[in-house]
C-alpha cells in the first residue's frame, strides 16, 4: 500500500499514525502540497478533488479523506468498537474532529 500525504497535515499524519499503530506495511509517498504537488495530472488520477490524504492499494484502487481511510484500515482491530452503538458514538466524535476541530499547525510549532 502506498499512503500519500504532507507530513504538515494532521489529516495525513492520523493515517500515518493508524498504519504504524497497527503494524501495516506502506510506502509513505511525501506530496509537498505547497509546491502544487496533489494538482499534477499524476495526483488527480489518484484524487480527483487535488487533496491528501489518499491511499493506493495493492490492487490499484484508491481511497481518500482521511476519516474513510482510518476506518478502511482500522476494520476488524481493535481501534474499532464491536458494538454498533460504540462504533456509531466513534463515528460521532471522527465527524465533529473532522468539521469542527482545527489540527494543529504543525509549521506554527
Amino acid at each position: 500500500m502506498k499512503v500519500y500525504g504532507d507530513t504538515n497535515s494532521g489529516n495525513c499524519l492520523k493515517v500515518k499514525w493508524v498504519c504504524d499503530h497497527l503494524a501495516l506495511p506502506y510506502t509513505w509517498i511525501a506530496v509537498d502540497t505547497l509546491k502544487g504537488e496533489t494538482r499534477t495530472a499524476e495526483f488527480l488520477k489518484l484524487n480527483g478533488a487535488g487533496q491528501v490524504p489518499a491511499i493506493e492499494l495493492d490492487d490499484g484502487r484508491t481511497l481518500a479523506q482521511s476519516n474513510a481511510i482510518i476506518r478502511y484500515l482500522a476494520r476488524g482491530s481493535h481501534l474499532i468498537p464491536q458494538d454498533a452503538f460504540a462504533e456509531g458514538k466513534m463515528d460521532e466524535w471522527l465527524f465533529w474532529e473532522h468539521c469542527r476541530l482545527p489540527l494543529p499547525d504543525v509549521l506554527s510549532g
